[in-house]
């Protein structure tokens, strides 16, 4: 009797630890994400971020977004980027213009850690609006939009979370659909 108690209790178990163990970060771009690499060596991977690498590279970021951090990156994806002008895109990715290229993808970045979750949580707290301080100095207003993370921009431009808490070796990326500006 103690046997197949034992059993059940053992099946029980791998049911229910079954699924943290299935539980990977998700596919981006492709491409699988894994937790134990940094923000760059991830991204360089994914196909829908080419132009977000593009743009780290020519900024001068590469370094800082490979160190331990933690950073919260707001990635958005190369659709996101085409909703820009591509004149306009030529423009900040000339040398000349690397500071404010510097400056429009800090404020995609966050000097924590903060999945979904968390970040749910902190809007649930403060009433549903949270300010969301970027390393570039800009200020986002993270809502929710349904069940998905919204983000406002300086500019009253909105992205959202299309994929969320792909989790890094120095933080973790929520994908979103819009470049996100600070204030001009």
């Amino acid at each position: 009797m103690t046997t197949l108690k034992t059993t059940l209790i053992a099946a029980a178990l791998a049911t229910l630890t079954a699924p943290a163990f299935a539980a990977e970060n998700p596919m981006v771009g492709g491409a699988p994400m894994y937790a134990n690499k940094t923000i760059v060596e991830n991204a360089v991977n994914s196909a829908d971020h080419t132009t977000l690498v593009a743009a780290v590279k020519q900024a001068g970021l590469v370094d800082t977004l490979n160190s331990e951090g933690p950073f919260t990156v707001f990635a958005p994806t190369n659709e996101a980027f085409g909703k820009i002008s591509s004149d306009s895109l030529n423009q900040l990715m000339m040398d000349e213009n690397k500071a404010q290229l510097a400056k429009i993808l800090t404020c995609h970045v966050v000097a924590t850690s903060a999945m979904s979750d968390a970040i749910g949580k902190m809007i649930a707290d403060d009433g549903g609006m949270h300010p969301v301080p970027t390393v570039g100095g800009c200020s986002l207003q993270a809502k929710m939009d349904g069940d998905r993370i919204s983000l406002t921009d300086e500019q009253g431009r909105t992205a959202h979370v299309t994929i969320a808490d792909v989790k890094q070796s120095n933080g973790v990326i929520h994908v979103i659909d819009r470049v996100l500006l600070p204030a001009m």
